[in-house]
């Protein structure tokens, strides 16, 4: 995320409207976090995160921007093309505690279906804007927040985006969440594997419009349940 500190000597002037939306979409989570601050909360109604498949198209060379924004790289001022997103959520364990120092990796094709990766498809369509990657390392509420863009299809896959979590470097878990109600959900091979329904439907998001945005941008919430407890 890339941040700007300002000193007046006055009232500032207003914010524009996407920063404002910015602003009030992380206090959402804050607060969002706070309800969820008592350790093993609703732990009764949690549903483990269910492990995919991570696919071909994991980044084989890291971007040099691996921020939670995934739309502007580095200090350009172009943004990456399509609909802005805000992907957040927990990390929690097999007790609904949440996990701290968790490294939440996500990756996904761009608006044209391109990963990033040397052997993606529609590579020469590209979009040169957008990270394609991004990190996340929790906090003590186990809170997670990237900024990205609402996932497209190509074939054969219905739109997603990968997630995998680190703990202590490895791997921990490889998971992929998608869009709620998709028509093509229900003909792609991976989404299908999900065979318990409510594991399905605990990586299937809606992506709502983002309160305060003038820019249109949307907003979508996932959880992530570990299957175990992390030592430590």
């Amino acid at each position: 995320m890339h941040l700007c500190t300002y000193n007046f000597l006055h009232a500032p002037p207003p914010l524009p409207a996407n920063l404002r939306a910015r602003r009030d979409f992380l206090r959402q989570v804050a607060l969002g976090a706070a309800l969820f601050a008592v350790p093993g909360a609703f732990a009764e109604a949690l549903t483990r995160t269910p492990k995919q498949t991570e696919g071909p198209f994991y980044p084989d060379k890291l971007p040099l921007d691996t921020d939670n924004d995934l739309i502007i790289l580095n200090n350009g001022v172009t943004p990456a093309v399509g609909e802005i997103a805000w992907l957040s959520g927990r990390i929690l364990d097999e007790h609904g505690d949440p996990v701290r120092n968790a490294l939440v990796e996500i990756w996904q094709a761009d608006n044209n279906g391109a990963y990033l990766h040397t052997k993606t498809g529609n590579a020469a369509k590209r979009d040169g804007n957008f990270q394609g990657f991004g990190r996340f390392l929790t906090g003590s509420n186990g809170e997670y927040v990237f900024r990205t863009i609402k996932p497209v299809p190509y074939k054969p896959r219905t739109p997603h985006i990968h997630l995998a979590v680190r703990i202590k470097g490895k791997k921990e878990l490889i998971t992929q969440c998608y869009i709620k109600g998709h028509e093509m959900n229900e003909k792609d091979g991976v989404y299908k594997g999900i065979k318990d329904a409510k594991q399905r439907e605990s990586v299937s998001l809606a992506f709502d419009p983002l309160k305060g945005s003038k820019a249109g941008e949307l907003s979508a919430r996932w959880d992530v349940v570990l299957g175990f407890t992390p030592e430590g």
